[in-house]
């Protein structure tokens, strides 16, 4: 799934990734630990006894981190639901063309429009059409510091690992590009793959001075195979999928393409869910017999 962008205020602004991190709880007297669904990052080592003692500097950065995740997060909701009203607003007062991926196509074909993808590399890179001018506003954050890894692990716990999609930061480069490459009274059409991220950039050139904008409504995940020129080695609804949810045919694109395909096509990803149980029982089986063998060991 696309990730709305928040409010463009900073050259910075990453997409809503947040999520809720281990943390350790005071009860009583002693420590204990609430673990999530993802590996706990409390550092915990058995002393004499068999009590637990927790490293205190681990557990107080965990809190810290919480703090700044919760914090995020509610940000980040404040600037989506914000950010809604103005798109809605310059859709409303006109100052944003409207076009179904349908119409777009007629435009570029027979007005010579330009047709501007603001998708990040990942999605550019499996579909695009023929002829667009390729400038993303938000990309895969590549950077390794500390807050960036803690909004990757939470991406990928809150759904990543399942719908492909990656951590994207703002591109502050984005109007800079768009300003060298298209004079301010040129007609542009603005496309993503969903259509949030077409309406941000639509806002930002709109409060640069651009004034001829025309937005894809939908995305390019709304276009059928017919409606627009297209390069790369996927359809253009299968740019934005990924993830295990992709390599099991789960997708809504998927399901729309095997309802068309028939049975060879749902044989295909059927065979891989079977393949994925089959891999997670050897692994399950594996573990419980590499317990036993442990133990013998130990009992010797």
């Amino acid at each position: 799934m696309e990730a709305p962008p928040g409010l463009l205020r900073s050259s910075s602004t990453p997409p809503l990734i947040c999520g809720i991190l281990p943390s350790p709880v005071r009860n009583g007297g002693s420590w204990k630990t609430t673990p999530p669904s993802s590996a706990a990052s409390l550092r915990i080592r058995p002393t004499i006894g068999g009590k637990l003692k927790v490293d205190v500097a681990a557990a107080v950065s965990s809190i810290k981190m919480i703090a700044e995740s919760d914090e995020y997060m509610l940000k980040q909701m404040k600037d989506v639901a914000a950010a809604r009203k103005r798109w809605d607003s310059l859709i409303r007062e006109g100052k944003v063309k409207v076009l179904t991926p349908r119409e777009a196509g007629y435009a570029i074909q027979l007005s010579d429009k330009s047709l501007l993808d603001v998708r990040p590399t990942v999605e550019r890179d499996k579909a695009w059409v023929k002829g667009s001018t390729w400038i993303p506003i938000f990309d895969v954050e590549d950077t390794l510091d500390l807050g960036t890894l803690t909004r990757k692990i939470t991406n990928f716990t809150m759904g990543g690992w399942w719908s492909g999609s990656p951590t994207l930061s703002f591109n502050s480069q984005f109007l800079r590009r768009v300003e060298e490459k298209f004079p301010k009274d040129d007609d542009l059409i603005i496309a993503c793959q969903k259509g949030l991220r077409s309406l941000a950039a639509c806002e930002l050139l709109y409060n640069t001075g651009y004034r001829n904008l025309f937005w894809v409504q939908g995305g390019l995940e709304a276009a059928e195979e017919e409606d627009l020129p297209r390069e790369g080695p996927q359809p253009l609804r299968f740019a934005g999928i990924g993830g295990v949810s992709e390599f099991l045919g789960w997708t809504d694109q998927q399901r729309a393409a095997g309802a068309k395909e028939g049975w060879g096509y749902r044989l295909v990803f059927s065979s891989r869910l079977v393949g994925v149980i089959l891999v997670a029982d050897a692994l399950f089986l594996g573990a419980q017999q590499l317990s036993r063998y442990l133990q013998e060991i130990k009992s010797h």
